[in-house]
């Protein structure tokens, strides 16, 4: 019989589409602002897909190759277990919430703990970055640093490689490794600097190291930070590019992405940049600054039928154009925009590390539409584009 551990952070993720930094520290208030679930839900997908490839390994009477899942109670983990999986599963963990009915990064700890207590052999968890770390403290502090990882990405932030590229994604690892398909290597747990986040300041470490399975195909690979000199040139060639053909028409809006590349274009346009927010202008005006979702949808409703374009850069490493750090750009956000208003940023530097980009928009049908195209027009310098293949997983 085989333990698989399924472990939400039913906190993560909460605060994106409102265009906070993170959910830290944040749950009550982004509820209260109307916020939507993330984590559980799209555990809950990753867990569907995963049912129907384990029909004949759920667990059965004196079925030796069959698999429970140990969980949390509640909404860490029992409330998104699909009927299926929840047959098959045992909660071994209830949290103790606090006044606020939030639960804790002593939670997750916790869970953890009773987790290999009951002998788990793999753990599933949705959440992000902050989850990540809380999981791998509490795997060192019992000496069980060799637990392999898979993480369905539910947070705002996930730089550390131990995540997978989508639930699907996340699904197909797992039933991989049961079958035996995939050998358990280690990768980065990324420790991003909170306070230095919350102020627009892209300040990122590792923190450590998780097991995980690998595969490339599946598995995103932690976030790299990539620089190169001499690519001032480049940088001014895309500026010039954007004033003169997309800025210069004043009834165009324009999203613009976040990330350090952008931030540069946007200054260089004459324009107040947000490192890690989602701006907007409209000809020479500045429409919008640091955008909600719902405050890019406004500004798209009062646009009515005129022309948009979304700019945004890949994450370094990972490929994925949207669905990290971006979850402003929400499936409203980017149904309204179309797939053919989104136009890709590229270096040179950061061409370098890609062979595709990835698309996780939080909606299988959304991701499907992208797929469909096969590839994405990207800039990549003055008055020059190229083709970028989009994954398909």
């Amino acid at each position: 019989m085989v333990r698989l551990g399924v472990l939400v952070n039913p906190d993560a993720g909460l605060g994106g589409r409102l265009g906070f930094k993170g959910s830290d520290g944040r749950a009550e208030e982004a509820r209260a602002a109307g916020a939507e679930e993330r984590s559980g839900p799209r555990m809950n997908e990753a867990l569907g897909c995963l049912s129907s490839r384990l029909s004949s390994q759920l667990k059965g009477e004196g079925a030796e190759d069959g698999v429970v899942f140990l969980t949390s109670g509640g909404n860490m983990g029992a409330d998104w277990l699909p009927e299926e999986i929840s047959a098959n599963s045992e909660v071994i963990h209830q949290a103790v919430a606090g006044s606020s009915g939030n639960t804790t990064a002593e939670d997750t700890k916790s869970a953890v703990q009773a987790m290999l207590e009951a002998g788990v052999e793999l753990l599933i968890y949705a959440g992000g970055d902050g989850t990540t770390r809380d999981i791998v403290e509490a795997l060192a502090a019992a000496d069980a640093a060799d637990l392999p990882l898979v993480g369905v990405p539910g947070g705002v932030k996930m730089h550390s490689g131990c995540f997978a590229a989508s639930p699907k994604a996340a699904c197909e690892v797992v039933a991989a490794w049961l079958a035996g398909d995939l050998l358990v290597a280690k990768t980065e747990v990324m420790d991003l600097d909170e306070q230095a986040y919350l102020q627009g300041r892209w300040s990122v470490r590792m923190f450590g190291e998780a097991a995980t399975p690998s595969s490339p195909r599946w598995m995103q690979g932690a976030k790299m930070r990539v620089e190169a000199a001499g690519e001032e040139d480049v940088i001014e060639g895309l500026s010039d590019h954007v004033r003169e053909v997309i800025v210069a028409d004043k009834n165009q809006l324009i999203i613009w992405g976040s990330g350090g590349t952008l931030r540069t274009i946007t200054e260089n346009c004459g324009f107040e940049a947000t490192l890690l927010g989602i701006d907007a202008t409209k000809g020479s005006e500045q429409v919008g600054t640091d955008l909600s979702e719902q405050g890019i949808l406004d500004l798209l409703e009062a646009h009515g039928d005129g022309s948009v374009t979304l700019l945004v850069s890949p994450m370094g490493g990972q490929g994925f154009l949207l669905g990290r750090g971006n979850l402003q750009l929400s499936p409203a956000v980017l149904r309204r925009i179309g797939v053919d208003g989104v136009l890709g940023i590229v270096t040179p530097a950061k061409m370098l590390t890609l062979t595709h980009l990835r698309i996780d928009t939080g909606e299988a049908e959304l991701d499907a539409l992208f797929q469909a195209k096969r590839y994405l027009k990207v800039l990549q310098g003055y008055r020059t584009t190229r083709l970028l293949k989009i994954a398909e997983d």
